[in-house]
């Protein structure tokens, strides 16, 4: 099966560079966590500047190599820290995974532990293109807002730069380099309202005697009740010392605006090695985010209602109002009432 991921490394490039043309734009924070749990995608948004996130998880896998006559029961954690650094597009991450591999060789009936670092690497990734940052609801057409358009497959765009790391005597890669360089571009589109697209194409371990390419896309789907979503993922990788091609597919629930938790299963397609695993995780945000303040001289004289005028914001002094006749502004001559009155004086005074 690992003919079916074969890119060569000019076509490798020119994919690489297609999707790093400039276009920058801003992500945007949101109210409510962006994990990328569950799966192993990860999403072209960066998570917003000062906040700071936690994603982990237990899993087990069973390995069974056909060609060695080998079983194998992995148990281990995957653990992510990211931090929305310096602004809000950028993004710096740590992914972890640690692992116990309990082995048996079946021809010379022996058995083998293998405990460390499956997975250590750290990266920074920076959002260049925010594909919804000028995109405006249509007011008049419901219909317009929530069905599938080609537009919808326009993806937002991210950069990832990172290394990966191998201290001391590893017994998953023995005679690697301590630091080998990662990159992967990301992206995600959303297809609609409930589905959300995420590709990620990546190359690993540079400069290593196995460097891998791999792939990886993600469809997720959020039901009625938001709350609850399910995703599909495929993923592809490819190095001489080990390709493959996986499905996972699992469930998340999200508890409030800061905590969720995922439960997902996953198997290959080849048998050296079958796999089979399953994982439960939890994602969860301490928020520190606070909006930047934008000076009223800074600001679009066109938005929120219009130009702010100078002395717009002092009270405005009530009028007083004047009690009298009703007749303040204008004359019109005396009332009946007066001119009755002035009647009764006038015979008064004639001695009537």
């Amino acid at each position: 099966m690992s003919g079916c991921f074969e890119l060569k490394k000019p076509v490798f490039a020119t994919l690489f560079l297609a999707f790093i043309i400039p276009f920058f734009g801003i992500s945007q924070y949101t109210d409510v966590i962006n994990s990328n749990r569950p799966g192993l995608s990860v999403s072209a948004y960066a998570i917003g500047k000062n906040v700071l996130q936690l994603e982990s998880g237990l899993f087990y896998e069973q390995q069974d190599h056909n060609l060695l006559n080998t079983q194998s029961n992995i148990i281990g954690t995957d653990i992510s820290l990211r931090y929305g650094l310096l602004f809000e597009r950028l993004e710096l991450n740590w992914e972890g995974t640690f692992q116990n591999q309990n082995i048996t060789f079946n021809s010379f009936d022996t058995s083998d532990s293998r405990t460390d670092f499956y997975r250590n690497r750290i990266g920074l990734k920076f959002l260049i293109y925010d594909r919804y940052k000028e995109d405006k609801p249509n007011l008049y057409s419901w219909r317009a807002n929530n069905i599938f358009q080609l537009k919808n497959l326009i993806p937002s765009v991210s950069l990832y730069a990172g290394a990966n790391f191998v201290l001391g005597d590893n017994p998953f890669y023995i005679d690697e380099p301590t630091i080998s360089p990662r990159v992967m571009v990301a992206t995600q589109s959303r297809l609609s309202p409930r589905f959300v697209l995420i590709t990620n194409l990546s190359y690993d371990r540079i400069g290593t005697d196995f460097p891998e390419m791999g792939y990886t896309v993600s469809l997720s789907h959020a039901f009625r009740n938001p709350k609850w979503s399910v995703f599909a993922e495929n993923q592809g990788f490819k190095s001489d010392r080990y390709s493959d091609i996986l499905l996972r597919s699992g469930i998340a629930y999200l508890f409030n605006e800061d905590l969720q938790t995922d439960l997902h299963m996953g198997a290959s397609f080849k048998n050296t090695p079958s796999r089979i695993f399953i994982s439960a995780g939890v994602s969860y945000r301490f928020d520190f985010h606070k909006d930047t303040p934008k000076a009223i001289e800074d600001q679009n004289a066109d938005e929120n209602g219009g130009e702010i005028k100078k002395g717009s914001m002092k009270k405005k002094e009530k009028k007083k109002k004047n009690k009298g006749s009703g007749a303040e502004d204008i004359d019109l001559g005396p009332t009946k009432k007066q001119l009755r009155k002035l009647k009764k004086e006038q015979k008064k005074d004639n001695g009537l």
